[in-house]
């Protein structure tokens, strides 16, 4: 059954309502922001929407208000309430929206969906069109850095069709070699031997050339990708991580993504993540890649951070463990690794404990079995109560130095430009009065008596010089786990930057443990 609104984000933003076009305001923010709205297809707080198009030293909100008025006034572009928001946020209601970017992302995505020629042709000639053609400059540098990306994401969508299209066995001598001439023109690095005529023939082979360093040829099926084009449409897939959204018995409501394929590996969250922001951030991009290039990883904002609400009563340990069990059974996890970083690793030990049916095996990273209230001496913890308090009264302010305390002892060796990133990622984070709660919150763990009853296989890795969480600290986490393996890893940072030696061993270290365990 047909939906009865499109909603066209390839070329200019166009709407259309029973076939007839839908008249969109004359702003371009307010375009914009619906075109923002409906192409990341969740929730976003008024805060940063606000940041995202109106960095103006009056009202942002006014105009935010102003706008969502203006498109909600737009006949069928919002109607019914599509357009849905609170105090704190607003997302537009796809249900029944038939949006042309998702619907070709999605019969990509399936490798049962075998599209006919004609649906392949009318997909490389919508793909064609510039993503949001006419909306730059419409908000800030974060808008056009995410207008580039999914641009980018449409480009190698399209390219991934007219290679469909070029390799297809039913097309005809003379289209082929017209297919195979934009695949190339789209992707230089797929070099098509002149033998077109080779598609059309039943059990003959296509000879592709890729330009991998040196020159090679190489023997490919027709039907079949090369390793190169799987790579190119697993690092578009990468990208678009699927966001959602579940309720804890509090009413909390924790945001969670997955991305990649494969068996799945899950994270707890840890001090301060954002789904929207870590995914492509200097500090952890690559990291999460590496994960999702071999499984479906799944992380989540634990409550009172990133997407997940802020607003909320409990932010104790058991709630951090609550938010987790939610998660898993959210997705129907059955059985499955469980990565913990930092005060993560906590969480993750009671979980594992909790429920030893489901957690297959542990990754913990930085990790720690007591707050800082139970180890430090009186003036260790005379010094985190005025961290708490100066926390309070100056994480929100432009004043970086203040959220410059927690960048320094993250990441001691990173380079400046990535201590700014961290810098600005923890303000828009979290409040500054939930930074201070989480400090709080982190002094009170205590797993030390779970760590004996901890069933499944253990890695404990740490970092021999970390200035936040000492090395004994990560060895007494191990030396309590029945049977885990210690691997001490030579930096100064409790969160591995990629251009450190030590990151690589890390990796390395997941990836022999998931193998030799076989989970």
């Amino acid at each position: 059954m047909q939906k009865d609104l499109q909603i066209s984000l390839l070329g200019e933003l166009r709407v259309t309502l029973d076939g007839s076009e839908v008249a969109l305001p004359a702003s371009k923010k307010a375009r914009a922001l619906l075109a923002f709205l409906v192409a990341t297809d969740r929730p976003h707080r008024r805060e940063r929407l606000c940041e995202l198009f109106w960095d103006l030293p009056d009202d942002p909100k006014a105009a935010l208000r102003w706008a969502l008025s203006k498109l909600r006034s737009a006949g069928g572009a919002a109607e019914d309430s599509r357009i849905v928001a609170d105090r704190e946020r607003v997302h537009f209601d796809t249900r029944s929206v038939e949006v042309d970017t998702k619907t070709i992302y999605a019969r990509l995505r399936d490798v049962d969906d075998t599209p006919s020629i004609a649906q392949l042709t009318a997909m490389a000639e919508r793909l064609d069109r510039v993503f949001l053609d006419g909306l730059d400059g419409a908000g800030d540098e974060a808008f056009d850095a995410w207008l580039v990306s999914e641009r980018e994401d449409a480009r190698l969508a399209h390219v991934a069709v007219l290679e469909r299209l070029a390799l297809h066995p039913d097309m005809a001598p003379m289209a082929a070699r017209k297919w195979h001439r934009l695949w190339q023109l789209s992707d230089p690095s797929a070099i098509v031997s002149e033998d077109t005529d080779a598609p059309a023939r039943a059990g003959t082979q296509d000879t592709l050339s890729r330009k991998k360093g040196h020159a090679e040829a190489i023997s490919t099926p027709p039907a079949t990708p090369t390793e190169e084009r799987i790579a190119h449409r697993k690092a578009a897939s990468l990208r678009a991580q699927r966001i959602g959204f579940c309720e804890v018995r509090d009413g909390a409501k924790i945001a969670y993504a997955t991305l990649g394929d494969g068996p799945p590996l899950l994270k707890a969250a840890n001090w301060l993540t954002h789904l929207e922001f870590d995914w492509n951030s200097p500090i952890w991009g690559r990291s999460f890649a590496e994960i999702a290039h071999r499984r479906t990883f799944i992380r989540y904002d634990g409550r009172g951070c990133g997407l997940s609400d802020w607003d909320v009563a409990d932010l104790s340990f058991n709630a951090f463990v609550e938010d987790l069990e939610v998660v898993a059974d959210k997705l129907g996890l059955d059985r499955f690794p469980l990565l913990g970083i930092s005060q993560g690793a906590s969480v993750s030990i009671e979980y594992a404990v909790r429920h030893p049916e489901r957690v297959s095996g542990l990754i913990l990273i930085g990790g720690y079995a007591a707050g800082w209230r139970h180890l430090a001496d009186p003036e260790e913890q005379a010094r985190r109560e005025a961290v708490i308090t100066l926390t309070e009264l100056g994480w929100g302010t432009d004043n970086a130095a203040y959220r410059h305390i927690f960048s320094q002892t993250f990441m001691p060796e990173a380079t400046p430009e990535d201590l700014d990133w961290f810098d600005e990622f923890q303000r828009q984070t979290t409040s500054p009065r939930n930074a201070a709660r989480f400090q709080d919150a982190f002094g009170h763990i205590d797993v030390r008596p779970r760590l004996a009853q901890v069933e499944v296989p253990t890695l404990v890795l740490h970092s021999r010089h970390d200035q936040r969480i000492p090395l004994d600290i990560g060895r007494a986490v191990a030396s309590g786990i029945p049977d885990a393996h210690f691997v001490p890893l030579e930096s100064r940072n409790h969160i591995l930057v990629e251009s450190e030696p030590a990151w690589q061993v890390c990796v390395g270290a997941i990836g022999q443990f998931l193998d030799e365990k076989g989970i």
